[in-house]
């Protein structure tokens, strides 16, 4: 069966809106044994009406399964993480999608649940949420973070090749503070530039003028200011400090611009827009070389760990991980050439 690689061939998902929701679908496809709750008796509705088996209570939903992915609020995540860890036993594996992986890392290793949680979050969406948003192909081929810990890459493991197997999933491992620095450029400052663009027609007494206008340069720009602006604000609330340094840099490069076009400089205009170019044209065309690597599955995980972390700081991900006869091997790919900077 898809998934028992690393032995988690009964899953639960609590909270079931667009991530959540297409995580329930996409196990359930892949012909894995999975049970979904959500805290909206509606959407439990929903969830029977698509043919998905659903719990009464969080507790049924997470009985006796191998692995449980909490989904949700952000601010919600320590407490539901709490109240599932209480209801599973020691070898069901736990992880969360929220978009800031430090606090709910912080709180689980308060709950010493370290060894068996693994923080993730999935580098997917939509301008929609809900479940009716949802779908089994939401996260195909998705980067998908997993920060493992120190104690926990027994659980890394299972999940890494859970995630490979099931969504062909790109697994970016990274430490906890690393992804929330690298997603605030990557995801949160975006969705504050969208609002800004998007909130400013909206105030424009040529809104409906320019909106006649808008074609893709506007449509992209601006897509995930569609979002429900309340799980924006706890995004942007729950990495705050790095939002701001990062909207610091944001201001400087577009003060840069500004000065540029205000002195009629063309030269250095077209640079800083060129800076811009290349960046975009790596997002489309990075070279991956490809290696792979083995470890002791027993012995001291500090090596592994290490290496793990430095693949996703450098840009690299995993697409393979089995454990075999002792041994755990990766399957990696990372950037030919370092980023420039």
């Amino acid at each position: 069966m898809v998934g028992e690689a690393g032995g988690l061939a009964r899953a639960a998902v609590v909270g079931t809106g667009l991530i959540g929701g297409s995580i329930l679908l996409r196990l359930r496809d892949a012909g894995l044994g999975v049970a979904g709750w959500d805290p909206d008796p509606a959407v439990r509705g929903q969830l029977r009406e698509r043919g998905v088996a659903v719990a009464g209570t969080v507790e049924e939903a997470v009985a006796g399964r191998d692995v449980v992915f909490v989904c949700g609020p952000l601010p919600t995540l320590p407490t539901t993480l709490a109240r599932v860890a209480a209801a599973t036993d020691d070898r069901c594996v736990l992880t969360d999608v929220g978009s800031v992986k430090a606090e709910v890392a912080t709180a689980a290793t308060a709950q010493g649940l370290g060894h068996r949680f693994v923080p993730g979050h999935p580098m997917a969406g939509a301008d929609r949420a809900g479940l009716g948003a949802a779908g089994p192909e939401l996260l195909d081929g998705a980067a998908w973070v997993l920060c493992p810990g120190p104690t926990g890459l027994t659980a890394f493991r299972r999940l890494a090749a859970l995630l490979v197997d099931v969504f062909h999933a790109r697994v970016v491992p990274m430490s906890a503070p690393e992804h929330d620095a690298a997603a605030a450029l990557a995801s949160h400052v975006p969705h504050v530039l969208a609002g800004a663009l998007a909130g400013t027609v909206q105030r424009s007494a040529l809104r409906d003028a320019v909106l006649a206008l808008a074609a893709g340069s506007f449509s992209d720009g601006t897509r995930v200011a569609g979002g429900p602006p309340e799980r924006t604000a706890n995004m942007l609330l729950g990495n705050r400090d790095r939002v701001l340094a990062e909207l610091a840099g944001v201001g400087d490069f577009l003060t840069e611009l500004t000065a540029a076009l205000r002195a009629g400089d063309a030269e250095a205009l077209a640079g800083r827009l060129a800076e811009g170019r290349a960046a975009r044209a790596a997002l489309r065309g990075r070279d991956l070389g490809t290696h792979r690597r083995e470890f002791p599955a027993d012995a001291d995980h500090a090596g592994e760990l290490a290496y793990l972390r430095e693949l996703g700081a450098a840009g690299g991900h995993l697409t393979g991980c089995r454990v075999t006869a002792g041994a755990v091997g990766y399957t990696a790919h990372l950037p030919a050439t370092p980023p420039l900077g």
